[in-house]
């Protein structure tokens, strides 16, 4: 069965606002993801495709951190019309699991965070981790959480500072999203404040 441009990709919509108003929350994407073509799904993983075909499309741009990526571009590119861009300038990034060491943080010192005129004018990262348990333990807080909530994501980067560093100017600020190859989905709004959970 092949995925639904319409029926599929708005499910998939449902379940990324969901996540994104109830931060800690993980999303499962399976029910789509499975039906992506196996010569798409290997651009990338599944729920990253799945997210790009949601998120893309003529009127925004994109900037891909692999080592795939002038294949992973074209083919982005292929199935949405979306324009490649650089990080500073990209409305979406995309940072996949064979990206280099140290792009995950460059990706995010890169991004915009629009200005307090127009603070949507920023980027949002979909960022593929090697699982969704297992990793550091985080503390979330903020709007959509009664009191706190707890995340894991597997990373070798210290992407929790620099996001917050990024995030210091509310409105302005950064929106990220998690995907890992289970089909899983995790988002972190700019509104969530995330701490390291102190080892006991």
């Amino acid at each position: 069965m092949k995925l639904d441009l319409v029926h599929d990709i708005q499910s998939a919509y449902r379940k990324l606002l969901d996540s994104l108003s109830r931060p800690g929350m993980i999303s499962d994407l399976s029910v789509e993801a499975e039906k992506l073509e196996p010569d798409e799904d290997s651009l990338c993983l599944p729920a990253t495709l799945v997210l790009a075909q949601m998120l893309l499309d003529t009127e925004v741009t994109f900037k891909v951190f692999s080592e795939r990526e002038a294949r992973v571009t074209h083919g982005f590119s292929r199935l949405t019309y979306a324009r490649e861009a650089e990080a500073g300038e990209a409305d979406f990034i995309f940072v996949l699991n064979d990206a280099a060491p140290g792009d995950l943080t460059r990706a995010l010192e890169a991004a915009k965070i629009g200005d307090l005129m127009d603070p949507h004018h920023s980027a949002i990262l979909i960022i593929e981790t090697n699982g969704l348990t297992g990793g550091s333990k985080l503390l979330l807080t903020g709007p959509g959480i009664r009191t706190t909530a707890g995340a894991e994501v597997v990373s070798q980067e210290d992407w929790v500072r620099v996001r917050a560093e990024k995030n210091a100017e509310y409105p302005m600020g950064l929106d990220l999203i998690f995907v890992d190859a289970d089909h899983r989905l995790l988002a972190l709004p700019r509104t969530t404040q995330v701490a390291q959970e102190e080892v006991r």
